[in-house]
């Protein structure tokens, strides 16, 4: 169906004016953001938002991350057709839909029962069918058939769990937002081997916390 022409007007000035100048410069990962339809992931009360540099409201307390935030996190992961993803926080399904154009299969966790329904509705109205959104506690419940090649916390955390770093495939690689408001910066963690993992820290951000992930103390005694 084509879209009205202040809809792409608006979704070409998001990636021209916001995203590109981040950095964002993969082609692929630049015409999908043209592909999937963000304003068809954001609550209606917000429509007119989807494409303003801000993180908008979801039921439960939860938001959707800012574009260009989506889009780096997208860049950084470079998933490979055959590769199984598994995120942490669904949200909208707006971050699993970009990374289910990218990836073989995607499996998403979302605690809040709300946010799953909508997840689930908003990738089913989309056409999307390969990914799987369950509700569950992905500070917990992340055995998730098998081993994966990459993960994706949308959200952030005080540190990435080393049984969520567990779950990668030797080569696979997790993507967070890992620190403290105000200073938190995007994480790129990869699996070199069966005890080998390296993290590189590109560039800062600030998120709102994925919930129920370990805060340790900040103080040292």
């Amino acid at each position: 169906m084509t879209q009205p022409a202040h809809l792409e007007q608006a979704r070409f000035n998001m990636i021209e004016q916001q995203i590109r100048p981040w950095e964002v410069l993969d082609p692929a990962v630049l015409a999908l953001l043209s592909v999937v339809k963000r304003e068809e992931f954001v609550p209606l009360a917000h429509k007119a938002l989807a494409f303003v540099d801000m993180e908008l409201p979801l039921p439960g307390g939860q938001c959707m991350l800012a574009p260009k935030v989506e889009a780096r996190l997208l860049q950084e992961l470079n998933v490979q057709p055959h590769e199984k993803v598994l995120e942490i926080g669904a949200g909208s399904g707006y971050m699993a839909a970009l990374l289910a154009h990218r990836a073989q299969r995607v499996i998403t966790l979302e605690i809040n029962p709300e946010l799953a329904r909508l997840a689930r509705t908003n990738l089913q109205q989309a056409g999307i069918r390969n990914v799987e959104v369950r509700e569950a506690d992905g500070a917990k419940d992340v055995a998730v058939d098998g081993p994966v090649d990459v993960i994706l916390l949308s959200g952030s955390v005080a540190e990435v769990p080393q049984p969520l770093l567990n779950q990668l495939k030797v080569g696979g690689r997790l993507a967070a937002i890992v620190g403290y408001d105000p200073v938190m910066r995007a994480t790129i963690v990869t699996r070199g081997g069966e005890t080998a993992f390296h993290a590189i820290q590109p560039w800062d951000t600030v998120a709102p916390r994925l919930q129920n992930f370990p805060e340790p103390s900040r103080f040292n005694f």
